[in-house]
């Protein structure tokens, strides 16, 4: 991790979690993090929880991801107070509560969408559009994705709603962004994370499941781009010992 010490993070869905836990452990190897989240409040508690040496490497900034001005505001920012982003944790997402077939839907099928496909793209742009701008070559996204993006389990009396798709659409996101990247001749690297389930707030705590726990997604983010310069983790699919699926 010597090369990324003092240089910036941005960590999207950092309230809780994955995202905060990836926080957590990023500030603790010496980067400087900015973490997004709706929740302001969530975010300053986070901070407050950081040994005091490392508080000063932790800023919070209100975002939502689903709404891409803000997005865009919110990498100005981080450009014009921290000097850019060269690494991007792109963590945050949500459920959805509705059914594809259920009536009234559309607002939350489209939240779904919105955070889980759009927000992903409009983060990956600004960070990307960022380290051009400031000719980073060595600059690294990491998609938060799931199981679910590659196969998507059979759930009686559940349903998984809108989330399967949207992380099928990120799986393939990944595949076209390493094209990209490519095709730009640049060495930025990308690395899709699947977990299978994840003892975070998506669950209610009354599951019978083996569970991951968010410090373990964390610490593969934190192997993922401590890779060397010729090594790229395009896929890592991360499952709880015991898990069926």
């Amino acid at each position: 991790m010597d090369r990324w010490l003092n240089r910036v993070a941005v960590v999207s869905g950092s309230s809780s979690g994955i995202g905060a836990a990836c926080c957590k452990n990023l500030v603790a190897k010496g980067m400087v993090v900015v973490g997004l989240a709706r929740r302001e409040e969530r975010l300053q508690e986070l901070k407050a929880s950081l040994p005091k040496d490392q508080q000063s490497r932790f800023h919070a900034r209100k975002c939502d991801v689903s709404v891409e001005q803000q997005v865009v505001d919110t990498f100005a920012w981080v450009d014009q107070t921290l000097g850019g982003a060269d690494v991007l944790v792109n963590n945050a997402g949500i459920l959805g509560k509705l059914h594809i077939t259920d009536p009234d839907n559309a607002a939350d099928l489209r939240a779904v969408l919105d955070t889980n496909v759009l927000g992903v793209s409009w983060c990956t742009r600004e960070a990307f559009l960022s380290q051009q701008r400031r000719n980073v070559n060595d600059g690294h996204i990491v998609i938060i994705n799931s199981v679910v993006g590659h196969k998507i389990p059979v759930t009686p009396g559940v349903g998984l709603k809108m989330y399967p798709p949207s992380k099928h659409a990120v799986t393939a996101l990944t595949e076209i962004l390493r094209q990209e990247f490519l095709l730009k001749k640049t060495q930025t690297k990308i690395t899709s994370i699947s977990p299978g389930a994840t003892d975070t707030e998506n669950f209610d705590g009354k599951n019978a499941m083996p569970m991951l726990r968010a410090e373990d997604i964390a610490d593969a983010v934190t192997y993922c781009i401590q890779t060397p310069p010729n090594v790229q983790i395009h896929e890592l699919t991360i499952k709880p010992v015991g898990e069926m699926f």
